[in-house]
């Protein structure tokens, strides 16, 4: 199950900023090569991800699990 939490979490950290960046940049992306376009994408996405997105997620998705660990608590009690 923490591996599925883990997968969850990067991919709801990833696929929303990345839809962005491709939506709002669109015209500017496609006139660069494709590894210049891809530089761009993880200059941006990577440490958006490792310093802001994911330890958001980590905390939202932990405090979900301690209401849901709390809640079977009281239903065995």
């Amino acid at each position: 199950m923490e591996k599925l939490k883990r997968t969850l979490i990067v991919w709801v950290s990833i696929y929303p900023p990345l839809t962005i960046i491709l939506a709002v940049f669109k015209e500017h992306l496609n006139a660069l090569p494709l590894a210049l376009r891809t530089l761009v994408l993880t200059v941006i996405l990577v440490p958006l991800m490792t310093y802001i997105l994911i330890p958001f997620w980590t905390r939202i998705f932990d405090r979900i699990d301690l209401l849901r660990r709390r809640k079977k608590k009281i239903k065995n009690s």
